[in-house]
């Protein structure tokens, strides 16, 4: 092997050695970084997530030879990078922070190639200028496959709101052509008085017009009505949450009394659909949080259940996160329903699906001491394929799931979803016990 080869592979050696350093060393640039606060409750293993297998990604290039070999490389640290940006989106990071921590680890890492460049002055200029341009292009890369990732899931979001949209637009054409056939049934029963017919109220109340026509058009707006007011609310709703023109109120709270009341108010909805809504938890749990916005999570989560749900019924537990997750608490919701994958919120729900599985693969490897990689392939896939059976969302169940993820970003919290076709879905949300100043 060349000398040139051997000095690389000999600092990829240096650098696997000293990978749990670097990422000390990361992890207290991050801490110290005042704008960098969503990641301050996760847990160590959540916090490094694939940063470890971008750095073992660095240490196979410079210890590949073969061009062949390094491209190969090259392909997974894209898909690593790409992961890394879904698993940040999952857990509520804004794009700056997941820019602004591939920094500093930029900065963790020129900083160990600079001291290992002190340390060995016999080297070649050659090697440590090699080694300086792979990583400079391997962050550039990372960085680029991260972001990318995360607009790409932003893009996913939106696609959801326009479907939803397009759908509120056709059932006003459908409300449309309905209030007109409507009135043409109208005008052959009041053809001899159609001057008084001037409008839909006055239709509704006249006395030539028949029950069962004024029955129809009754039901006809107040579905329709109905349907539009509450998607209104959620579009104004979610404007406010991406105009930043929501904020936390962090005091102290109860969790146990705010989500059992919730549940109690809610059991006459469930009963409605002939569910059952059951709730479990300690009869106490003290953190810190914003109250309200904790309860919108929580209702807009039971009630979506309880709307999609046709057989069986609803379970919400809450409860401190285990010992390896100590700093935070959890919300779970979860039904027996269809599960989550038709519709307009599907992508959005399988992205949260695929980032929650990597996860708790990572967690796995954890305990191994194995480094998760994520190839490209995966990366970019949604976990489930799209349901191809007929819708089951109605209109503006995307921005539904759009509300709780801005409204659990606006907490540092994270979301996780599991859901199966036919078999029901868990919503798992792990908010922080405390917040910082």
């Amino acid at each position: 092997m060349p000398l040139y080869d051997v000095e690389l592979a000999a600092l990829a050696a240096h650098i696997a050695q000293r990978r749990s350093a670097i990422l000390h060393a990361w992890r207290a640039a991050v801490k110290s970084d005042t704008t960098l606060t969503t990641g301050a409750s996760l847990p160590r293993a959540q916090l490094h997530d694939h940063i470890p297998a971008l750095l073992v990604d660095y240490e196979q290039r410079l210890a590949a030879r073969e061009a062949a070999k390094a491209s190969d490389v090259q392909e997974v640290q894209q898909g690593d990078a790409a992961a890394h940006g879904l698993h940040r989106w999952q857990r509520g990071f804004d794009l700056e922070e997941v820019t602004r921590e591939l920094g500093r680890l930029n900065e963790c890492v020129v900083v160990e190639l600079e001291n290992y460049a002190a340390a060995h002055p016999e080297l070649d200029h050659g090697v440590m200028a090699s080694a300086r341009k792979i990583w400079a292009q391997q962050c550039g890369a990372g960085i680029s496959a991260s972001t990318s990732q995360y607009f790409r899931l932003q893009q996913i979001e939106v696609r959801s709101h326009i479907g939803d949209l397009e759908r509120a637009l056709e059932t006003l054409r459908e409300l449309e052509q309905q209030r007109a056939q409507l009135w043409q049934e109208a005008a052959h029963d009041l053809r001899g008085n159609l001057g008084v017919v001037a409008n839909a109220t006055a239709g509704l109340t006249s006395t030539k017009a028949s029950d069962v026509m004024r029955g129809s058009f009754l039901r006809l707006l107040d579905r329709n009505v109905s349907a539009l007011h509450h998607l209104l609310n959620d579009v104004t709703s979610l404007a406010r949450l991406q105009g930043g023109q929501e904020h936390r109120s962090v005091e102290p709270m109860d969790v146990a009394p705010l989500l059992r009341d919730l549940c109690e108010g809610l059991q006459a909805q469930a009963q409605d659909h002939n569910l059952f809504l059951t709730f479990n938890g300690p009869p106490t749990l003290s953190v810190q949080g914003d109250s309200v916005k904790t309860r919108r999570i929580a209702q807009n989560l039971v009630l979506n259940a309880i709307k999609y749900t046709r057989q069986g019924g609803v379970t919400v537990s809450w409860g401190e996160s285990d010992a390896k997750d100590a700093e935070r608490w959890f919300l779970q919701v979860q039904d027996t329903g269809p599960g989550f994958h038709a519709g307009p919120g599907s992508q959005l729900a399988g992205a949260l699906e695929t980032a929650t599985d990597q996860a708790k693969q990572i967690a796995a490897d954890g305990n191994t001491g194995e480094v998760t990689h994520v190839n490209g392939e995966l990366a970019e896939k949604d976990r489930a394929p799209r349901d191809s059976r007929p819708v089951r969302q109605e209109v503006g169940e995307g921005i539904g799931l759009s509300i709780v993820k801005r409204l659990c970003d606006l907490l540092d919290a994270t979301v996780e979803l599991e859901s199966k076709v036919d078999a029901g879905t868990t919503f798992r949300i792990l908010l922080p016990r405390r917040y910082g100043d």
